[in-house]
C-alpha cells in the first residue's frame, strides 16, 4: 500500500504498513474548522512532512469547488445533500489540477436505496455510502457489495445522540465485514481509545478500538467480542492487540477522517505504535 505522492522525496518509510493512509485530512470540518485558504497549504506540508505516508486526501465539502485554488492533490468530496449535488461536483473538478479521490455521500432521509444507488450510476470515483441508521442498513450494505461501492459510517459529531453505541457500531462494523464491504469511518474519533470526553461527557469512540474491531470481526468473531473491542479502554492494551494486526485488514477499515493530523499522530506515537522520528520535519508546523 504505497501511498508517496508524486514528487515527494523517497526516504525510509516512517509509517508501519498498518497505519499507512489511515487518515483523511478534515481541516475544514468542525470542530477544527480551518479555513479553506489555511488548510489548502496546510495539506501540501502534510504530503512533504516525514510522517507523509499517513496521509490521505484532502476532504472538501462540494459547496468549496466553486472557484476553488489548488494543486493537484486528492481530495475526496462530500455531497451532504445527497447524490443531487453529482452533476455540480464532476462540473468543477473537470476544470481542476485536483485529482478526485472520492465521493462521500449520504442516503437523504425518505430516498430508498434502489433509488439512491440509481443516482450514483454516474459516478466516476469510489463513493463511500453513508449508511443512515435505521432499516435502510441492511440494504444500503447489500447494495454496496453488489455495486462495489463503499460504506462510510459516522462515529461521532457536535450531540451525544450522533455517536453510537459499541452495540450499534459493532453490529454495522460485522455487516460490512460479513458482507465484504470496506468502510471509512467519520466524526468523533478525536483519540486513539475509547474515552469519555471531560467537557461534553461523550462517550468517544478509539480510531484503534475500531481498526481493532474490524480485525475481531473479519476473525469471525461473535458480536459480544466485537462489542468489547470497542468497549477496551486501557491504552496499553489496546495498543499490544493492535500492534498484533495484520495489514490485510486495511482493506476492510480503510481510513478516517480527522480534522487534526498531527493530535492521532501524537498518539501513536505515544503508544509506540509508530517511531518518534514521524514527528519531525516541517510537516509537523503545519
Amino acid at each position: 500500500m504505497d501511498l508517496v505522492r508524486p514528487g515527494a522525496p523517497v526516504t525510509a518509510s516512517l509509517i508501519p504498513p498498518l497505519f499507512r493512509g489511515l487518515l483523511d485530512d478534515a481541516a475544514v470540518f468542525p470542530p477544527g474548522s480551518l479555513p479553506l485558504a489555511d488548510a489548502v497549504p496546510a495539506h501540501s506540508r502534510h504530503l512533504a512532512a516525514a510522517y507523509r505516508e499517513l496521509v490521505g486526501p484532502l476532504v472538501l465539502p462540494a459547496s468549496a469547488l466553486p472557484g476553488l485554488e489548488i494543486g493537484a492533490v486528492d481530495v475526496s468530496v462530500t455531497l451532504p445533500d445527497g447524490p443531487a449535488g453529482l452533476p455540480g461536483v464532476l462540473e468543477a473538478m473537470a476544470s481542476s489540477p485536483a485529482r478526485l479521490a472520492g465521493l462521500e455521500i449520504p442516503v437523504p432521509a425518505g430516498m430508498g436505496v434502489p433509488e439512491f444507488f440509481t443516482a450514483l450510476e454516474a459516478a466516476p470515483a469510489p463513493v463511500f455510502v453513508e449508511v443512515p441508521r435505521d432499516e435502510r442498513r441492511a440494504g444500503t450494505l447489500a447494495a454496496c457489495a453488489e455495486t462495489g461501492h463503499r460504506a462510510k459510517f459516522r462515529t461521532g459529531g457536535v450531540r451525544a445522540e450522533l455517536y453510537p453505541d459499541e452495540t450499534e457500531l459493532a453490529a454495522a462494523i460485522l455487516a460490512a465485514v460479513r458482507a465484504e464491504v470496506s468502510f471509512k469511518a467519520t466524526a468523533g474519533l478525536h483519540h486513539a481509545v475509547r474515552n469519555t470526553d471531560p467537557v461534553t461527557g461523550f462517550e468517544q469512540h478509539g480510531y484503534l478500538n475500531l481498526l481493532l474491531a474490524t480485525a475481531v470481526a473479519a476473525g469471525g468473531a461473535a458480536e459480544p467480542e466485537v462489542v468489547a473491542a470497542l468497549a477496551e479502554r486501557d491504552r496499553a492494551e489496546v495498543a499490544r492487540r493492535v500492534s498484533t494486526v495484520e495489514e490485510e485488514v486495511r482493506g476492510r477499515f480503510l481510513s478516517f477522517g480527522t480534522c487534526d493530523i498531527l493530535e492521532p499522530l501524537t498518539e501513536l506515537v505515544e503508544l509506540d505504535l509508530v517511531a518518534a522520528g514521524a514527528l519531525g520535519g516541517d510537516g509537523a508546523k503545519a
